[in-house]
């Protein structure tokens, strides 16, 4: 057990037997008051904020995370199957833990992944992710005047919007966390 005073922002703490991750953590101390310190912190599992007032001396569980990177193999059900890229040693991690991401996910991509013994709690894809066009409309002569977008479909079968110069088999950057056209490459 640790003092409230030893927690920093992005430390994950057991807190009323649910993990959560610490996003903002302020020591306060108000005129004629004691002080305190004032966190915000999200639950991991359900995504929920948590606002706390700790007292200065009171106890709270720091968990141990340990985050590694691993290699994604492939789908399994309700799971990913990934490797340890060290030991080769292969983990099933549920889909959840990915969100909207998973849908830009390819079989070979390096993914990041936290676990608190041995159980996985978090995983983050790629910020971007470089995808084929597999199919996309040809652009009309006289759209292309404004920042005119069309419809692609990329490998991983999602459908974004791109700009009208993007044509079936060219590779573009697509940013993950929001699904938006990046650029193109070359």
């Amino acid at each position: 057990m640790a003092k409230a005073s030893d927690i920093k922002s992005g430390n994950v703490l057991r807190f009323n037997g649910e993990l959560v991750q610490v996003e903002e953590f302020l020591h306060r101390t108000p005129g004629n008051l004691r002080a305190f310190y004032q966190a915000r912190m999200r639950n991991v599992k359900t995504g929920k904020l948590v606002e706390y007032r700790f007292r200065v001396d009171e106890e709270v569980e720091i968990c141990r995370v340990e985050t590694n990177d691993y290699q994604y193999l492939y789908e399994d059900g309700d799971a990913l199957v990934v490797m340890d890229n060290a030991s080769f040693e292969q983990f099933n991690i549920p889909k959840l833990l990915f969100g909207k991401s998973l849908r830009f996910l390819k079989e070979g991509m390096n993914v990041i992944i936290a676990f608190e013994s041995d159980e996985p709690i978090m995983a983050q894809t790629p910020s971007h992710v470089e995808l084929e066009i597999t199919y996309s409309e040809p652009a009309v002569k006289g759209d292309t005047s404004t920042n005119a977008l069309k419809y692609a479909t990329l490998e991983t079968g999602v459908e974004i919007k791109v700009p009208m110069f993007i044509n079936q088999g060219d590779r573009v950057k697509v940013d993950t966390r929001t699904g938006d056209y990046v650029e193109r490459i070359k």
